[in-house]
């Protein structure tokens, strides 16, 4: 079983322009992500997993002075990024990080990690920790069915393509109470996220890289940092959307499921 660790990552962010490359005491917003997946176990790999728009140029030069590969793919189809990645570099599982989320949890990355490998799980979610924290696995061959019969384009949102388990072999991790914060924002998508990440990182040594624990200790006993970016909501798929693709699973759903036998046949 050969696990990957698949970062995906673009600059082209309206909300906060070039937010990956700011600096974030000491390492842009994309460094502390790429120094934290080299953190986990068992990964035999961390690819940065960018388009091949020319804007996005340097973050494939950030990946190779951070000594990682990278791969260039769809520009908004991130299925079908991943999955072309993960093909390209012969992994079997994949751990998905988003490039925004400089605090996401290195322990609950390798409890997947280790989940996958003792049940190999089409998904495995640790559902509950703050936004921006969470990774997820996959199989490659759920990936590839997801791509062979969705009809959605834009998937930069894909939980509800893959996290189907009437379909696919789904497991959750369950998350210690204290780490359980869905609606605390630890990612950067506004202005104000960026602000209130700068208070954290700069509360520890520079350059280093703070554990989830540390930096949820931090903001509980600064409770002001938390009002900082409190009012903004994440992004969502519209209930249209969602509609259309679980109607979309239910229609198909004979013909999906022959794709997917065919898949996992290979």
């Amino acid at each position: 079983m050969k696990i990957g660790l698949l970062i995906t990552a673009r600059l082209k962010s309206s909300r906060l322009p070039f937010k990956l490359l700011k600096d974030l005491n000491g390492f842009t917003i994309i460094e502390h992500v790429i120094n934290r997946s080299k953190k986990i176990d068992n990964v035999e790999g961390v690819i940065l997993c960018t388009s091949t728009n020319p804007q996005d140029k340097p973050l494939a030069d950030v990946a190779l002075k951070n000594k990682i590969h990278y791969y260039l793919g769809s520009e908004d189809d991130v299925l079908q990024r991943l999955a072309d990645a993960s093909d390209f570099f012969s992994f079997d599982y994949i751990l998905s990080i988003t490039g925004e989320n400089p605090l996401f949890s290195i322990d609950y990355a390798n409890q997947i990690v280790s989940k996958l490998k003792k049940d190999a799980d089409d998904f495995v979610v640790a559902e509950g920790l703050p936004i921006g924290c969470g990774v997820y696995g996959l199989s490659v061959k759920a990936l590839k069915t997801v791509c062979a019969f969705k009809k959605e384009v834009d998937t930069e949102i894909w939980g509800p393509l893959i996290n189907r388990p009437e379909l696919f072999k789904v497991a959750k991790i369950k998350v210690d109470n204290f780490f359980v914060r869905p609606n605390l924002r630890l990612t950067n998508d506004y202005p104000e996220d960026f602000q209130m990440m700068n208070k954290i990182f700069n509360h520890f040594p520079y350059q280093s890289t703070p554990s989830l624990l540390n930096a949820l200790n931090f903001l509980d006993e600064n409770p002001e940092v938390l009002k900082i970016n409190s009012e903004k909501v994440q992004a969502a798929l519209s209930p249209e959307t969602i509609e259309r693709i679980n109607t979309f699973f239910i229609e198909n759903d004979e013909k999906i499921k022959e794709i997917k036998h065919k898949i996992y046949k290979q």
